[in-house]
């Protein structure tokens, strides 16, 4: 495997995302295992959780089935794995087994670097996922959005929605395919305005402030009237999974930073760091997991796995709020 795989062979034996960008980590694996499914709709697909690879389960991972169907295993924070752990991966992709893709998940720089010098030597498909930390990538990235989804937008309508939004991808993503699907005509800075002043403004977002402030009661109020007017079900867990996160975010940065550094390197404006910061009392850390796991799982609900993905959306946000609570011990 030591030949270099092209970048647009999505089937290559090893596909190595590095960065820290989570959309765009998520999206690269996603593109390989639709890839993979397209070619054999009854591929075997092993996303492990940061953590999951132990000692001798690759082995186990990679051993061909009965069935000889295709497999994809994806490796989460490969740059946290142990040293047993590294030493397997490597000598694997020494001698990779036929019919099965690795996807390793690394976030870059020092930590890990030997797995990784080990994995663009074997040959691997490499996928960039980097930060992006300047204003015209992030406006980059809203005029792609809008491209992918067939639609174009003025450059004061991406500036705009940048502006309300700040730097989270995700948010930014999901405002580009709300916007497009529930807006007819050319998208412009006066339609970015108004809809995020009104009816968009009230339902995501707005939900997943209630919610993250512990205000429960309010926040399933919104999420009804939110699913009555047609919010789609995604774009609500995109925005709890936003507003946690940012949460995280925040709490765990550099308090010894000057505001306006703060707010570059979280990607946010000024105005939301401040927001988030009101928002950040009662929380902690594993309020911050408990949150994300129940957002995860409404996720999953709403996008099929669920016969009552309303349902799931409450648990979802009760879920949230009650950690919003919970901690006697705040950030």
């Amino acid at each position: 495997m030591a030949r270099k795989s092209a970048p647009d062979d999505l089937l290559a034996p090893l596909t190595l995302v590095v960065g820290q960008e989570e959309l765009l980590l998520d999206r690269a694996v996603a593109q390989v295992v639709a890839a993979a499914k397209a070619a054999d709709p009854d591929t075997d697909v092993r996303d492990l959780a940061p953590g999951a690879l132990q000692p001798g389960s690759l082995a186990e991972l990679t051993t061909p089935s009965l069935f000889a169907e295709r497999k994809v295993i994806v490796v989460r924070a490969a740059q946290d794995l142990g040293a047993e752990s590294v030493k397997e991966v490597k000598a694997y992709l020494d001698a990779p087994a036929d019919e099965v893709i690795i996807i390793l998940a690394h976030a870059g720089g020092a930590k890990g670097k030997g797995l990784l010098d080990a994995a663009r030597k074997a040959g691997a498909r490499e996928v960039a996922c980097a930060k992006l930390t300047k204003a015209s990538e992030r406006i980059a990235f809203v005029r792609g959005e809008f491209r992918t989804l067939g639609r174009s937008a003025s450059p004061e309508a991406c500036q705009a929605l940048l502006d309300s939004l700040g730097g989270d991808l995700r948010e930014l993503a999901a405002a580009c395919s709300q916007l497009t699907s529930d807006v007819e005509g050319t998208i412009d800075e006066r339609v970015v305005a108004r809809y995020y002043s009104g009816r968009a403004e009230a339902t995501g977002f707005e939900v997943a402030d209630l919610a993250v402030t512990g205000r429960a009661a309010d926040a399933l109020e919104r999420l009804r009237w939110a699913l009555a007017v047609g919010q789609p079900a995604t774009g609500i867990t995109y925005a709890l999974a936003s507003g946690v996160r940012s949460i995280g975010r925040l709490a765990t940065a550099d308090r010894s930073m000057r505001p306006a550094d703060l707010a570059r390197e979280l990607g946010m404006p000024p105005w939301k760091v401040d927001r988030v910061r009101q928002q950040m009392r009662g929380w902690t850390g594993d309020g911050v997991a408990a949150a994300l796991t129940a957002i995860a799982q409404a996720d999953a609900a709403v996008k099929g796995g669920s016969d009552d993905p309303a349902y799931a959306l409450e648990r979802a946000v009760v879920a949230v709020a009650r950690a919003a609570r919970a901690g006697a011990r705040s950030y």
